[in-house]
C-alpha cells in the first residue's frame, strides 16, 4: 500500500459542524489498480459564542481494481468548549463504485455519524444511485450524482427525537487544473426528504490546492452547510475557512 501521512494546522476557522461528508474531495484520481490512502491530524481553534478547541484524525483508504472501487473514510474528533468538558464527533463512510460505462458508474454507500455539538446522537445512512461523468479533459472534469438514501437520525433535544426518512441526494463535482501545480475542486450537495421538500440540506465545499515542492502542497478550503431543520437551538448555517499544508 502506498502510504501518505501529513499533519495539517487549520488557520482562520469560523463556525462549523459539517453535516454532510464530501467524499468527492477524498477520491484519489488514479489509473493504477491497488491500494492508496492517507492519514491526517488536524488542530483548530474556533471563536464564536464560545471558544472551541478541536483535534481531528482522518484515515482514508481506497482500493481500485478494474471496474471496481472501494473507498473507506474514518474521521474522529474531540472538542472542548469554554467551561465545558470534552465532547466528540465522528463519522465512518464506506462507498462502492462499479463502472458500467466510461461515463456511467453505479454507487452504493453506508455511513454512520455522531456529533455532540450539533446534538446528533446518531445518524445512519444507506444509499445507492448512478454517477455520471459530464466532461473530462486534462484541465477540467465534472460529475453528477443522483442517489436515493434512507436516513435514521437520533437528536439529543429535551427528549430524544428520532427521525426516519427517505432522502434524495444530488451532487455536482467540478475540478479545474489550470497548471501542473494548481487545482480547484468544488462540490455541492442537495439532499431533501422525499415527502417533504421543505426539509433539506445544502452543502458546498471549494478547495484551492497549490503545489509548493514535491509532495508538499498548500490547501485552502471553504465549506458552507445549510440545514433547514436542525436540532433545537442549533443554527441553520455552518461555515468554515481553513488553510493548511498537506
Amino acid at each position: 500500500m502506498r502510504k501518505l501521512f501529513f499533519i495539517t494546522v487549520l488557520l482562520f476557522p469560523l463556525f462549523v459542524q459539517s453535516q454532510i461528508i464530501n467524499t468527492e474531495s477524498l477520491r484519489k484520481v488514479t489509473d493504477t489498480s491497488g491500494w492508496t490512502g492517507n492519514a491526517s491530524v488536524n488542530f483548530s481553534l474556533t471563536k464564536n459564542t464560545n471558544t472551541l478547541i478541536r483535534l481531528n484524525n482522518n484515515i482514508h483508504v481506497q482500493y481500485k481494481m478494474n471496474r471496481h472501487l472501494v473507498l473507506f473514510v474514518n474521521n474522529l474528533g474531540f472538542e472542548r468548549a469554554a467551561e465545558q468538558s470534552f465532547v466528540n464527533n465522528g463519522s465512518q463512510h464506506l462507498r462502492y463504485n462499479y463502472k458500467i460505462l466510461d461515463y456511467f458508474t453505479w454507487e452504493a454507500f453506508v455511513q454512520s455519524q455522531y456529533n455532540s455539538i450539533a446534538k446528533i446522537k446518531f445518524r445512519g445512512l444507506v444509499g445507492t444511485g448512478p454517477r455520471f461523468k459530464l466532461t473530462s479533459s486534462e484541465t477540467f472534469r465534472s460529475y453528477l450524482g443522483t442517489l436515493i438514501m434512507y436516513e435514521h437520525e437520533e437528536l439529543n433535544e429535551e427528549v430524544l427525537v428520532i427521525n426516519r426518512d427517505w432522502r434524495a441526494s444530488t451532487y455536482l463535482s467540478l475540478s479545474y487544473y489550470p497548471t501542473d501545480n494548481l487545482s480547484i475542486v468544488s462540490t455541492t450537495y442537495y439532499q431533501h426528504v422525499l415527502k417533504e421538500f421543505s426539509n433539506y440540506r445544502i452543502a458546498t465545499e471549494t478547495s484551492l490546492i497549490l503545489g509548493i515542492i514535491n509532495k508538499l502542497s498548500l490547501r485552502t478550503t471553504y465549506r458552507l452547510t445549510f440545514d433547514a431543520t436542525p436540532a433545537e437551538g442549533i443554527p441553520n448555517t455552518f461555515y468554515e475557512l481553513t488553510t493548511g499544508v498537506m
